[in-house]
């Protein structure tokens, strides 16, 4: 019975893993940046961590998560640029989002990084998903 729940799940599951190694890499990257530059440079500590975390999560989605094995450049290319694409727009909410909380709402800048990034993992997944890593269905 597990094992029926792993393949069934194995999806969700990849991703929810790689999901958690992107979200490292990008808290990473964004605390480093953070303590290093100060934190009233938040926004360029945001944009290094998000570049850091697309890269990484590009790669782990397409390899391990969604088995997407099409290695012509042209192929990789558009997954790539949909993939960007998604991720600017989910980056711009996330990057929005971490001003409101910080500026405006004067919510500690970790902890609002820490909270308004669940909900972009699940637009992440949702977008991924449907948009980006697709697979075409032969027409009977």
């Amino acid at each position: 019975m597990l094992k029926k729940l792993l393949i069934k799940y194995k999806e969700i599951i990849l991703y929810v893993f790689f999901g958690g190694l992107t979200t490292v890499v990008n808290f990473s990257m964004f605390f480093i940046f953070n303590m290093l530059l100060g934190e009233d440079r938040y926004i360029v500590s945001q944009v290094i961590s998000w570049v850091a975390a697309v890269l990484f999560a590009f790669i782990t989605n397409k390899l391990f998560v969604f088995s997407k094995t099409e290695r012509t450049f042209q192929q990789v290319y558009r997954e790539f640029l949909k993939f960007v694409s998604v991720r600017i727009l989910t980056g711009l909410l996330e990057t929005i989002s971490l001003i409101a909380a910080v500026d405006a709402l004067h919510f500690p800048v970790n902890w609002s990084k820490i909270i308004i990034c669940f909900a972009v993992v699940i637009l992440n997944y949702v977008f991924s998903k449907l948009l980006i890593f697709t697979s075409k269905k032969p027409e009977v």
